[in-house]
Formats: structure tokens, sequence, C-alpha cells
């Protein structure tokens, strides 16, 4: 059995089965991609609450496992070579666990680098872009006077929409068959009318997005993620 004491972040989350997945989430949408990949494999897991504030995302048991301060993160106590593994970065955990469970990521080397580079739209553009806007629309942002902001991330989220209704044509998932993508994807999809921001967006005008997000939402696994850890 695998000895999880030498992670600090276990003295604040106590570990009650040291050989399962160790996962430190919330479900936001970066926090529900993972969660939603463990539920999809069935690789055994336990799941830690650890809310957004600092006294707990910046508490040094968590940077021990995460220095940027981010959910989620993971302890794998099966890791390479049988050693146990840490690892933060929602996008590195999908790939990480999908080749762990040989599911998710692809048939061939060809089809797992498309999955990949949806994989990566998604962490450098769908993710912040989606983000700010939530900021500028609804949180703290949207005091600002100055339009210019809002706007600015409100006609990137457009911009990025249209990308995937282009890309989803004649297509039920982005990159072939379902896989770690549409997890990654969907969850920030789903955030925008979190976000009240479906309008803004022009989203009745979306015919391929709006479907796609249906099937995923229909899933057994992504609507088990949207609470897991529970709020």
């Amino acid at each position: 059995m695998a000895d999880l004491s030498a992670f600090p972040i276990t003295a604040k989350w106590p570990v009650e089965d040291p050989t399962k997945i160790q996962l430190f989430s919330y479900p936001t949408p970066n926090g529900q991609k993972v969660s939603c990949l463990l539920e999809e494999t069935g690789l055994p897991y336990e799941a830690h609450r650890v809310t957004l504030e600092d006294a707990n995302v910046r508490s040094p048991e968590f940077l021990s496992l995460n220095p940027n301060n981010k959910i989620p993160a993971i302890i794998d106590p099966d890791g390479p070579g049988g050693e146990p593994i840490g690892l933060f970065e929602s996008g590195a955990i999908l790939i990480y666990l999908a080749e762990k469970s040989g599911k998710f990521l692809g048939r061939t080397p060809a089809e797992r680098y498309k999955v990949i580079q949806w994989v990566m739209f998604q962490m450098g553009g769908v993710g912040p872009m989606f983000g700010q806007m939530g900021f500028f629309v609804r949180y703290a942002g949207r005091a600002i006077e100055d339009p210019r902001p809002r706007d600015r991330y409100v006609n990137e989220a457009k911009r990025l929409l249209n990308v995937l209704e282009g890309q989803l044509e004649g297509k039920e998932w982005i990159a072939g068959d379902y896989s770690i993508a549409d997890m990654a994807i969907c969850p920030w999809l789903n955030g925008i009318d979190g976000y009240g921001a479906k309008g803004l967006v022009d989203w009745d005008g979306l015919r391929n997005v709006p479907a796609y997000l249906d099937r995923f939402n229909a899933r057994p696994a992504a609507q088990a993620a949207r609470n897991i850890p529970p709020r």
C-alpha cells in the first residue's frame, strides 16, 4: 500500500484510502474536467473539497502540490514505475489519466495528437477567454465603466464559439470519438449560461455547439462531475 505521507497536502486533507487516486478539486469548469474523466474511466479515486478561498488554495499544504494555487490537482499512488506522483494543471491531468486508463485519447498516434490539439485549444483559448468574460460580465469586473475590457473578451468568446461551430459540422464530438477534448471544452460552454452571457455571445445563432453541449450534458459522468466534490 502506498504511503502518501510524503505529500504535505494530506495533512490538511487526510486520505482515507491511499490506494486510490486523490483528487483535490472544486466543481468549477476546470475541476469538472478531471472529475468527469475519472467517472468515465472508472478509475478508483477519492475526492477532497478544496474551496477557492485563500485559506485553502493558498495554504502551504495545497501549494506543496500546486504552486500555482489553482484546482484541480491529483496524487496517483500508482504512478509511473509504481511510484506516487503528484500533478497539477487540468490539461496535463487529463492527458495523464487518459494514458493511464487507455481511454478517451484516440486509438492511433494521429488521433491522439488531434485530441491533444483540442485540449490545448481549450487550455489556451476557451478557458482563459471565457473566464475573463465571466469576470467582466458577472463578477467584480462588471463594476468597471469602460466597456472595452468586457467587449474584448465577449468578442473573443464569440470567435472561439464560431471556431467550434465550424469544426462540429457533421460531427458528434470535436476530435472524432468522444474524448478528453470534449471533457475539457464542454464544462466551459456550460459556464456561459452561468455567467448570464448567452445573449452577449449570440448563443441562439449557433446550431452545432448547443447540440454538442446537450450530448455532453446527457452523459451520466458529466452530470455527476457538476457536483464533485460536493459543493
